[in-house]
């Protein structure tokens, strides 16, 4: 099952990139079909039927979520992988511009072993799911010596008819600026690729670090499932 990997493939990365520098996220909409977005809600719900954890237990909002381990199921493996080969190359533009000496490798394959060599070992990615009066908490993913600065946010269930509320909500702190607010509506099947923490920021004397939190906020009704794709794990 490639259709990820492929529908990844097609999409315009150069407008993606432009998007990110602008915003600190970009928004591909339809990435994944309204059926294969149900397969794999299905699927996903199976996992968090067998292992599930709450987000309360983890200071992280009300809901569930189910760590996807080190080897994900397909197709969300060759999926990573594929935003992996168009995102590192951008992830280095980005040290380059704040000054970070490390660059990331090309092939995913060698930046997981940087990171077991690191010792982070636990899994980021996850599946989530959000009930009615459910929500995530505004956080970052950001510890450990090889953090990747952008992760993936993909909803497979249908706002309006499975769920209501529930949107995707970032903030993100510029130097000297108030914070900035910004909620991004996805439908069913559409991807954000998101700042993990720190995005570069021009400014008129140069570039700036932005920091970035991100959240989902309440559902009010029915049931949201999602994935969060991460590319580091973590200690």
């Amino acid at each position: 099952m490639t259709f990820l990997a492929d529908a990844i493939e097609q999409r315009d990365w150069a407008d993606i990139e432009q998007k990110l520098g602008m915003e600190g996220f970009a928004h591909l909409p339809g990435l994944i079909n309204a059926d294969a977005s149900r397969y794999l809600a299905h699927q996903s719900l199976s996992l968090l039927a067998s292992q599930s954890e709450s987000l309360a237990s983890k200071d992280l909002g009300q809901g569930h979520v189910a760590y996807l381990g080190q080897s994900l199921p397909t197709p969300w493996l060759s999926g990573r992988t594929a935003f992996y080969r168009h995102l590192a190359p951008m992830a280095n533009r980005w040290n380059q511009a704040l000054g970070v000496a490390y660059r990331y490798p090309g092939h995913f394959e060698e930046f997981q072993e940087q990171n077991r060599r690191d010792g982070q070992t636990q899994a980021l990615s996850h599946v989530i799911r959000l009930g009615t009066g459910d929500y995530l908490s505004l956080h970052q993913r950001n510890l450990g010596a090889r953090i990747f600065p952008m992760q993936v946010i993909v909803l497979l269930s249908d706002p309006g008819a499975d769920f209501g509320g529930g949107e995707l909500v970032m903030t993100e702190q510029r130097p000297r600026m108030q914070s900035r607010p910004m909620v991004l509506p996805l439908a069913i099947g559409d991807a954000a690729i998101i700042s993990t923490s720190e995005r570069p920021f021009k400014g008129t004397k140069g570039y700036y670090r932005a920091n970035i939190k991100h959240a989902i906020s309440r559902v009010r009704h029915g049931d949201r499932v999602g994935v969060e794709l991460s590319f580091h794990d973590a200690p």
